[in-house]
């Protein structure tokens, strides 16, 4: 009996160390293991949809082109005796340039004139010779050769006269292109020409005079755009904006007013003119502008900021603050660029809260907490910006 006493308390101490060691090693895993907790919230900033009549256009480089431009060339040679206009001035149809001595000129419409009167006096004495003689044919008290002489003599007078006469309008032409004047309105350039300078008649160039109001802006598209402008120009004329690199917060507007008749072969583009007003003489001939051709406008578009959008390997995508103040990760399909805003096509309906700011810290479907981004004293204009 002793002998089976011991074997059961020495089974009844092995279940005892057991248990205890059970315990301990079980109370040793729980102060190991890692507090759970939840996840803040991400702060973020958000933004709400909106719903836009936005245009849609194309954004090109141009360079300004003077309306007119002319080479004032003089018609006749001569010496330049004066010069009526400043280097830069404005210009008016008419306005006196320069003047090339009239004297020789003169000489020759005096000598001219006095030429004509002698022809005149001759052709008188021709007629009056004809007339004493013209009723004496029919009795043939002349000859008919006389008779023939002295009608052809009235004939070659006239027709001397009428040379002569020919030669004065010449001459007074040649006279009154001494004084050169203005063909046009528009701005003069640096004079090529100083007093006492001998010009030639059609060779020697004076003046280049530019109408710069209005002005052209000159652009090209690809001729893959081609088929977009034509589509467009079919409904009507385009308006075009156009603005200084250095000043782009103030284009101006303008019409489209050219399109060139070939695709260029060696850069596959087609050149484009647009006209505008330029009465404070802002834009200049041969200065580089942005032009933006307005093709149509798109109705109730829906625009999110641009700053909104994200891109992954499965392409552009925004986050979504649902009512439950969880963010819902969205593909979408973006459009151009308005300003600071862009144009979403799908993915996103007007009203919806997207994120701004923060969207490094959001997990999708994770909550977040919206803090209100700072006041803007100027908010984005939906027709600013570039092409995307």
């Amino acid at each position: 009996m002793n002998i089976g006493h011991r074997k059961i308390s020495r089974r009844a101490t092995a279940l005892g160390i057991g248990a205890l060691l059970s315990l301990t090693l079980n109370g040793c895993q729980r102060a190991g293991a890692p507090p759970s907790f939840e996840r803040p919230p991400a702060p973020v900033a958000v933004v709400a949809a909106v719903t836009r009549d936005v245009p849609i256009y194309l954004d090109e480089v141009g360079k300004c082109a003077a309306r007119e431009v002319v080479t004032v060339q003089p018609q006749v040679s001569g010496r330049i005796t004066q010069i009526h206009f400043a280097d830069g001035a404005d210009l008016k149809k008419g306005d006196a340039l320069f003047t090339i001595d009239p004297r020789p000129f003169q000489t020759e419409l005096d000598s001219a004139e006095a030429t004509l009167a002698q022809r005149k006096a001759s052709l008188d004495l021709a007629r009056i010779e004809f007339a004493r003689i013209a009723d004496l044919v029919d009795s043939k008290a002349i000859a008919r050769q006389d008779y023939d002489a002295r009608k052809n003599a009235v004939a070659v007078a006239e027709a001397q006269v009428r040379q002569s006469e020919a030669a004065i309008e010449a001459a007074r032409l040649n006279l009154e292109y001494t004084a050169i004047h203005s063909p046009i309105d528009g701005r003069a350039g640096q004079r090529l020409a100083d007093v006492g300078n001998i010009v030639n008649a059609n060779s020697s160039s004076l003046l280049v005079i530019q109408r710069i109001n209005p002005i052209y802006a000159e652009f090209t598209v690809t001729e893959s755009e081609l088929t977009g402008v034509q589509q467009n120009m079919a409904r009507g004329s385009l308006r075009v904006e156009v603005s200084l690199p250095d000043d782009p917060e103030h284009p101006r507007a303008g019409q489209l007013s050219f399109l060139d008749n070939l695709v260029q072969e060696a850069t596959g583009t087609v050149k484009l003119r647009a006209t505008i007003e330029n009465g404070d003489y802002r834009f200049w001939p041969g200065r580089f502008v942005k032009v933006r051709l307005i093709l149509s406008t798109m109705a109730g578009a829906v625009l999110i900021p641009a700053a909104a959008a994200q891109l992954s390997a499965n392409g552009p995508f925004v986050y979504v603050v649902k009512e439950d103040s969880t963010a819902e990760l969205r593909p979408v399909t973006i459009g151009q660029r308005q300003g600071e805003l862009v144009i979403v096509s799908s993915g996103v309906s007007a009203g919806e809260r997207v994120i701004v700011t923060g969207q490094l810290a959001v997990m999708p479907g994770g909550k977040v907490r919206v803090e209100e981004p700072p006041p803007q004293e100027n908010p984005p204009a939906a027709a600013a910006g570039s092409k995307s």
